[in-house]
């Protein structure tokens, strides 16, 4: 191999290898104990990362029940940029592939492409927040079982977010009028 394809190779194989393990949530583990009979249920939107997908969405939210196969039906609703917007719908199905990891999801919007879906903070006594991401750490969402939440929660939430590495400053608090 010509030096300088070497050279190229030797700097940029480890710059990507640190860029992308900065991005990625590998490091940061899903919380230890969810009841997933607990979680199913509505979850609203109280903040998230932009995302394409959900560009301009307000009253976000994220419908989850027991489907008869024991998989997980995901509904994820909002209306663009009013609540009177035009409503936009996505269903999905979810699975826990490790049984032992129960809040370490997959899930599916488009036949079989799935992605992570990782559950990394829970009100674990009431089940009335979560944080949840993905394999990206360009993926966060806080939710709530009400449109609203205690503001000392939420800045506890934005505080682990960015302790874990997060880009918090980009965080999208969600419309939630209904």
């Amino acid at each position: 191999m010509a030096p300088l394809k070497t050279l190229v190779l030797l700097l940029f194989v480890p710059l990507m290898a640190c860029a992308f393990s900065q991005r990625t949530t590998r490091d940061i583990p899903p919380v230890e104990h969810l009841e997933l009979d607990r979680y199913l249920g509505r979850w609203y939107e109280i903040a998230r990362l932009p995302t394409r997908f959900e560009k301009d969405l307000v009253n976000v939210t994220a419908t989850y029940s027991l489907r008869d196969d024991g998989q997980i039906r995901v509904l994820n609703q909002g209306y663009k940029l009013t609540p009177d917007g035009s409503h936009s719908m996505a269903e999905g199905t979810a699975w826990i592939p490790d049984p032992s990891q129960p809040a370490r999801l997959k899930v599916s919007f488009f036949w079989i492409f799935a992605s992570d879906y990782k559950v990394i903070a829970l009100d674990s006594e009431e089940y009335q927040w979560a944080m949840v991401t993905s394999r990206s750490k360009r993926y966060l969402w806080i939710l709530g079982r009400t449109p609203t939440m205690d503001a000392g929660i939420f800045r506890r939430l934005v505080e682990q977010a960015r302790q874990s590495g997060f880009e918090v400053d980009k965080l999208i608090k969600v419309q939630q009028e209904w």
